[in-house]
Formats: structure tokens, C-alpha cells, sequence
């Protein structure tokens, strides 16, 4: 895999207009986007439809989590988007897991696409200790992610997303071949944390055991983003080197 298809651009943007311009803009950079809450309550599917037709792919991060029959009609309706990929919370649990890969390899296949990857989300990069205590889980920030990473690999889905300090972790604790590791809380050097807690650069990211890493505003806030584009996959280079 090269480089830059291992970079997402998150387009946690305000409206559709200024994605598919940011879209546009770095076509010849990346090719892979991510579009979550924010775009997609803003512009709904139909961004997501015209992304997949500009020739990209998506990551659709709206992390599911309702109950199994509502989650696996969200997941058909993923699929027929044709992204790339999508989330649900891996909190959910095991029957809202199975439901909806089941319901994303059913409607692929009435549709004769290629199933996208299902990820579970573990722990939110912006989540700490403190804050698991405050939902009334008494696990650490590791404990909680190992486990519902292989609660993700048993029920089926196709990896996780985690905070990059846990990569390296979920690798040596799930022997599954392809199983995918998506990492956000990802910030260049010298980039500012915003709210996220759990952080590493582009390199470290990628030698902890990241597949694939979502940036947002270190693009999308800067003043030149094509030039944010390069450096960060001028890292991803160096730590393939």
C-alpha cells in the first residue's frame, strides 16, 4: 500500500460545498476521505454519493450504536452509499455486531459491490480514565480497548478504530490476518492536540501497527492543506522506509 492510501482526510467541515472543494483540491494527493457527524447531519448522504462518484473513498464514521435491527438496517444503507468503510461502537455488543456485518454482506451482494470494512470503535481518542470512571466502567483505558478489540475480531468485523497509543497493543493481542487498525488522534509534529488526549505523530502511528490514520484539522484548518497533505505522507514514508 502506498503511502497515501493510508491517509484520511477528515472533512469535519461545515457544509457540503467547502468538502467537495477540499475534495477537489487534494484529488491528486489523497483519495481517501472520511465524512462524519458533522458534514453528514449538515449535507446527508448525498455528499457521500457525490465523493464516491468524484472517484474516492470514504469512511463513514457515524458510529452506530442502537439496538441490532436498527444498526443492521444503518448498515445496508452504508453499504449502499458505496463507502469504503464504515463504524459502530463496539459497546453495542456481540448481536448488534453480528447483525450488521450480516446486513452489510447482504446488501453488497444484491448490489454486486465489494462489502466494505465494518470497524468497531473501542475508546474515543479524546476519552481518559477519568472519563471511563464517569460512565461507571472500572477498566483502564488499555483493559477497555483490548476488550471490546476482541470482542470486535470474534463477532466478525473487520478491525478497529483506536487511539494510536493502543496499536501496538490490539497487534500483539489479535492474531488475524487483515484485521485493519483505522487510528485518529493523529497530529504531525509541532501540530497543536485540540481536544484529543491520546496522541502520536504520522510515524509513530504507523510503527506502533496503523493501517490506515485520520487527520482533520491539521489539514482542513491550515492555511495551505495541500502542503499539510505532503508532510504528513511525507512521515508515513519515512516510518515505511
Amino acid at each position: 500500500m502506498e503511502a497515501k492510501d493510508k491517509l484520511f482526510v477528515a472533512l469535519d467541515v461545515e457544509g457540503g460545498d467547502e468538502a467537495l472543494r477540499l475534495v477537489t483540491t487534494l484529488s491528486g494527493y489523497t483519495r481517501r476521505f472520511k465524512v462524519g457527524s458533522q458534514l453528514f447531519t449538515a449535507a446527508g448522504p448525498d455528499v457521500v454519493r457525490k465523493i464516491v462518484a468524484a472517484g474516492a473513498q470514504v469512511f463513514l464514521d457515524l458510529k452506530f450504536h442502537d439496538i441490532p435491527t436498527t444498526v443492521a438496517a444503518a448498515a445496508a444503507e452504508a453499504t449502499r452509499l458505496g463507502v469504503f468503510m464504515f463504524n459502530l461502537h463496539a459497546a453495542g455488543g456481540r448481536e448488534m455486531i453480528v447483525r450488521a456485518v450480516e446486513s452489510a454482506s447482504e446488501a453488497a451482494m444484491k448490489s454486486g459491490q465489494e462489502p466494505p470494512l465494518v470497524l468497531g470503535v473501542t475508546v474515543l481518542t479524546s476519552t481518559d480514565s477519568r472519563t471511563l470512571q464517569e460512565t461507571g466502567i472500572a477498566r483502564s483505558v488499555e483493559e477497555q480497548v483490548l476488550g471490546l478489540a476482541r470482542l470486535s475480531a470474534e463477532a466478525g468485523l473487520n478491525g478497529v478504530v483506536a487511539s494510536p497509543r493502543e496499536a501496538r497493543l490490539i497487534r500483539a493481542s489479535i492474531d488475524q490476518p487483515g484485521f485493519v487498525i483505522v487510528t485518529p488522534g493523529i497530529r504531525p509534529t509541532e501540530a497543536s492536540k485540540d481536544d484529543q488526549k491520546r496522541v502520536m505523530t504520522p510515524l509513530e502511528a504507523i510503527r506502533a501497527g496503523a493501517d490506515y490514520l485520520v487527520v482533520g484539522r491539521p489539514i482542513t484548518a491550515a492555511s495551505d492543506p495541500i502542503s499539510a497533505v505532503q508532510q504528513i505522507i511525507s512521515e508515513i514514508e519515512g516510518s515505511l522506509a
